[in-house]
């Protein structure tokens, strides 16, 4: 037996114990509630940050992390859309 092979396994093994698994229990329907709780939670934390920041004059810092963040889940949901769109005008295509 080439050793080369033993230590080969041994690190693959080892790789693979490091690597964090992620169960595939969680439904589509499920994930996407997820993501929309995800993305109207970032929103109201957005909104939340720029009333504090005008009403008492908080950290800018903060500030434009928080808008920074909202704008990043706004184009990412936009792309969402437009690739559900896409999909739906590609099935309208299709011959029946």
């Amino acid at each position: 037996m080439d050793i080369r092979n033993t230590l080969a396994l041994q690190a693959y093994a080892q790789s693979r114990l490091a690597t964090p698994s992620t169960p595939q229990t969680e439904s589509a329907g499920a994930a996407f509630a997820t993501a929309l709780n995800s993305f109207a939670q970032t929103l109201t934390e957005g909104e939340a940050q720029a009333r504090t920041a005008m009403t008492t004059g908080a950290d800018p810092h903060a500030l434009v992390m928080a808008l920074a963040q909202t704008e990043l889940a706004v184009e990412t949901a936009v792309t969402v859309r437009d690739r559900v769109v896409e999909a739906y005008q590609e099935i309208l295509r299709m011959p029946v």
